[in-house]
């Protein structure tokens, strides 16, 4: 079943009542809304006056609910993060502090190569010339030792955004659109991680002592341009400012349909599909992880 995702852009008030999530507009504004916590996938709290019960926030976290909490200018700030994943946990930690290096570097090549793929899919889809991806992800060595990503990167964000384009997360328009949106993504992917029993502070290639989900920022990377896709639409319609749709547009990502090998499935249940093989890949039972192909 796809989760119902729920930004909350006006003044509420946030509890929980027979396992569902109600909705009260403070003062006089209008009658309480309630929706099953079940049903949800993501709540993005966004009003800076919005009043939380510590006993929805729990039924939440135990849920598996992305909740992401938004500073006062509407970009991502905070995520909330449970601490129990699954019945294993404890086994699967162990194993994902002892893997070598040679095993990271494995799994970084095989993550690189299929974003730049995936790159290169969705400038083809879009009208550009894919095609000069096509010598970066064909030649990705073991942890990317030359920085193909890095290279393809300068080539694949000038086709998509235009030759002036230059990816500054400090800048607005298109840069400030894909900050959110990557955000989003980023806070989906952690859970993901949470929920297959691994720690989304320890990661494969990205390390910095100041960075709590560097796993997150490894496992993210093939289904970015899945949010270049929408933020592109976007662009070409003229919406660049964080509007209340499109930040909704923005969330929708975590329905769009994302194709593997065998099956498709909404991208939220891609991604456990891809931390529940990189577990596998530390049990050693595979060593190939199963990543999203754009189409």
């Amino acid at each position: 079943m796809i989760k119902r995702s729920i930004v909350i852009t006006n003044s509420y008030s946030l509890r929980l009542r027979n396992a569902q999530l109600v909705l009260t507009p403070t003062g006089d504004a209008g009658e309480a809304t309630t929706i099953p916590i079940e049903d949800l996938g993501c709540v993005v709290v966004e009003h800076q006056h919005t009043l939380i019960s510590i006993p929805l926030l729990t039924a939440l976290a135990e849920a598996g609910v992305q909740v992401v909490f938004c500073n006062a200018k509407g970009m991502p700030a905070a995520m909330l993060q449970g601490y129990v994943g699954n019945n294993t946990q404890c086994e699967t930690l162990q194993l994902q502090i002892n893997i070598g290096e040679v095993m990271k570097k494995q799994l970084w090549k095989q993550i690189v190569e299929q974003k730049i793929r995936n790159q290169a899919a969705l400038l083809n889809k879009l009208g550009r010339d894919g095609n000069l991806l096509r010598p970066y992800y064909l030649h990705v060595k073991s942890g990317d030792a030359d920085n193909r990503e890095g290279i393809a990167a300068k080539i694949y964000f000038p086709q998509l955004f235009g030759e002036d384009f230059v990816r500054d997360r400090n800048l607005e328009g298109v840069n400030s659109l894909l900050n959110y949106g990557y955000a989003i993504l980023r806070a989906a992917v952690a859970r993901a991680l949470v929920s297959s029993g691994l720690h989304p502070g320890i990661g494969i290639f990205h390390h910095h002592r100041s960075n709590a989900f560097p796993l997150a920022d490894d496992m993210m990377e093939p289904y970015r341009p899945f949010v270049d896709e929408i933020v592109c639409e976007l662009a070409l319609q003229h919406e660049m400012q964080l509007t209340k749709e499109v930040k909704s547009r923005l969330i929708s990502v975590l329905n769009a349909d994302v194709c593997f090998p065998a099956v498709n499935r909404p991208l939220s249940i891609g991604l456990s599909m891809s931390t529940a093989s990189l577990v596998k890949c530390f049990h050693k039972t595979t060593n190939s992880l199963s990543l999203p192909i754009l189409q």
